[in-house]
């Protein structure tokens, strides 16, 4: 490209000297300069005028730049901000579109595209809601004491060391893993239960945070699962579960205990507590929500695919595992 000094050259001696001598002057190859001047020059006299010329090269520049699959006011645009607001990650939208449109890719668009966009996006309104909808995985995280654990052992507890090796396995489903999302002050709670194999959330409404407040909004929600789909329970040694038999004798559930201060043995709870502050804020009343709503909310979460299950939703694995049941327990193995 044609620095502004060249073209102040090329218009100062276009009058008085060949193209081939404008060319050794600015070091440029003489079809450089004659292809300027052919762009550039200013008929009927064929006058060359540095500024102008400069101005219609930045134009042309510009106009050539294809435009972005993902920019403000376009089709796709839209549907991936659709599915944001619905809090699908960039991750789960792009492997939508590719299922979606296997053929048009210009219909597709990748996770870090969809990332690119959204950060690229002037200030505004729309930028700090879409960024809102993000699950924001690097956020300050408070460490946790290692220090000796003061909340009393429970009653008869059943270590997770003493669980069966199939339900470390994921292979047969109708095995869960329970925690408490806890409201502000501590003072509201919800329950979270999600199937380890095809990680289905069922969220529990809970009248306080109390232990017998626990053993009856967990037992409630899962005797609404069939009986062979609700073959045990992990959680942690929070107080809430002091009534864990009460659990175990209303609704035949095994329930294990994992060890203090080790989230990683109860991952995919943990995984899912985090997108469900997406909808339940951390420092909001939970006693609130009514269970209509909660069961909604468990709805948005189990129709989103997820990559662990090779992008199908977690409704969908559920829907083939009760098929199976239906059709005899030797099937669910």
């Amino acid at each position: 490209h044609l620095a502004p000094e060249d073209r102040a050259a090329i218009m100062l001696m276009q009058a008085s000297h060949s193209i081939r001598a404008i060319a050794r002057h600015i070091g440029r190859a003489p079809s450089t300069v004659s292809r300027e001047l052919a762009r550039h020059a200013i008929r009927p006299n064929q006058r060359y005028d540095a500024s102008l010329a400069g101005q219609r090269a930045r134009l042309a520049r510009h106009r050539s730049r294809r435009q972005p699959k993902l920019h403000p006011g376009g089709e796709l645009f839209e549907l991936v901000v659709y599915l944001l607001r619905k809090y699908w990650s960039p991750e789960q939208i792009a492997r939508t579109l590719r299922d979606m449109f296997p053929d048009n890719s210009s219909r597709r668009v990748s996770h870090e595209a969809i990332y690119n966009a959204l950060y690229v996006m002037p200030r505004g309104t729309l930028k700090k809601e879409l960024i809102a909808c993000l699950r924001q995985g690097n956020g300050k995280r408070r460490p946790r004491s290692r220090g000796k654990d003061r909340r009393g052992q429970l009653p008869d507890l059943v270590s997770i060391h003493l669980r069966p090796p199939e339900i470390e396995d994921r292979l047969i489903p109708g095995h869960w893993e329970g925690d408490l999302i806890m409201g502000a002050g501590n003072q509201s709670a919800v329950g979270t239960l999600v199937e380890r194999t095809t990680r289905l959330v069922i969220l529990a409404k809970m009248d306080g945070t109390t232990a017998t407040a626990a053993s009856i909004g967990f037992s409630d929600k899962l005797n609404e699962v069939p009986r062979e789909l609700r073959l045990s329970m992990t959680y942690d040694q929070g107080k809430e579960m002091a009534h864990h038999a009460e659990i175990t004798q209303k609704t035949g559930t095994a329930i294990y205990f994992a060890d203090p201060h080790s989230p990683w043995q109860r991952g995919s709870n943990e995984n899912t507590n985090g997108l469900l502050r997406q909808y339940l804020p951390k420092g909001t009343d939970l006693s609130i929500y009514s269970q209509e709503e909660l069961d909604a909310i468990a709805d948005s979460m189990n129709t989103r695919p997820r990559k662990t299950l090779d992008w199908r939703t977690p409704l969908e694995v559920y829907a083939d595992v009760l098929k199976k049941s239906v059709a005899g327990p030797q099937t669910l193995q």
